[in-house]
């Protein structure tokens, strides 16, 4: 039982990244923008957010520094994303090569302004933010242990994210004008919809959600930050791909991913998986391969915005 309390725990540490940032991306490519600067902004939210609790932990401990972060991230996210934002929309540039350049960018930028103000690059943190125990939430008979034992306050943070993404997707007018813009952005124009406004709020929101998915990764699974996030950025693309720019479902393929990473992180504590005489490399290369198979096997069934990637051009029909 504590085998399957420690997976559990371990694939919601890597999971929950995995999700906040590919709900980022959902944002940005269905108002119409591909985004595939999510590494790079969650580079500059992870460097941003850490660096700030650098700075204030002994002054501001615990929690509180966390959720300041937190904002500190998201704000940092949205600025990057601004650049690509610019390049997309206004300048009409090629997508790709713009997010590109973001991901090529960004962590040039950090490991300048670390050693600028450390000397070193890398920005160490106490991590004072684990929570043993949820109170009362935490004596709940086997769910309690599994997921309220051992978890930081951004795994819940990442929930909360989930449930209100779905609901302005679906359940309000801003919901409903985003995916326009995604589908068809003309018809969109000619019902009174500003489609410039709409791709720029939810690129936007794409690098709040990517600036703050780089703090959740570094939290729980380091003490320093060296300016790299593991290719996660690429990996949620991985996972809103397989999810189908779909809520649901990218959650289902987040906490897939988050498995195999776990598997690949943890297989020295797992005894059987230990006795297997298989080179530790190996099990390092199972989320990338896995994600390598599923996407071989689900991208012909891929059914993204039809105006994603396609600059528009309010002036031709």
């Amino acid at each position: 039982m504590s085998l399957l309390y420690f997976l559990v725990q371990q694939t919601m540490f890597f999971s929950i990244p995995l999700l906040i940032v590919a709900l980022g991306g959902m944002f940005s490519e269905r108002s119409g923008v591909i985004n595939i600067a999510l590494e790079g902004i969650m580079i500059m939210g992870a460097f941003s957010g850490i660096l700030f609790i650098n700075v204030i932990q002994s002054i501001v401990p615990g929690q509180p520094a966390l959720l300041m972060a937190v904002f500190v991230s998201a704000f940092t996210g949205v600025a990057v994303s601004l650049l690509h934002a610019y390049a997309s929309i206004n300048m009409k540039a090629n997508q790709i090569i713009s997010g590109t350049a973001i991901n090529m960018l960004a962590p040039a930028i950090a490991i300048y302004i670390a050693r600028t103000i450390r000397t070193v690059q890398q920005i160490p943190f106490v991590n004072q933010f684990r929570i043993d125990k949820v109170p009362l939430l935490g004596d709940i008979p086997f769910l309690g242990p599994m997921f309220f034992s051992n978890t930081y306050i951004t795994t819940f943070i990442g929930f909360l994210i989930l449930a209100l993404s779905a609901f302005f997707l679906y359940k309000t007018r801003f919901g409903l004008r985003l995916r326009s813009c995604g589908e068809h952005p003309q018809a969109a124009d000619s019902a009174g919809i500003n489609v410039y406004a709409m791709r720029y709020a939810g690129v936007m929101i794409s690098g709040a959600l990517a600036g703050l998915g780089g703090l959740v990764f570094v939290i729980p699974t380091s003490i320093e930050f060296n300016p790299e996030v593991s290719g996660y950025g690429f990996l949620a693309l991985a996972v809103l791909i397989f999810g189908q720019w779909k809520p649901g479902r990218i959650l289902a393929a987040a906490f897939f991913f988050g498995f195999m990473k776990a598997i690949s992180s943890s297989y020295s504590g797992i005894d059987f998986m230990r006795a297997v005489p298989i080179p530790a490399y190996v099990y390092k290369m199972i989320p990338y391969i896995a994600t390598l198979i599923v996407l071989a096997f689900s991208s012909k069934f891929s059914q993204a915005p039809r105006a994603e990637g396609i600059p528009y051009d309010k002036g031709h029909r």
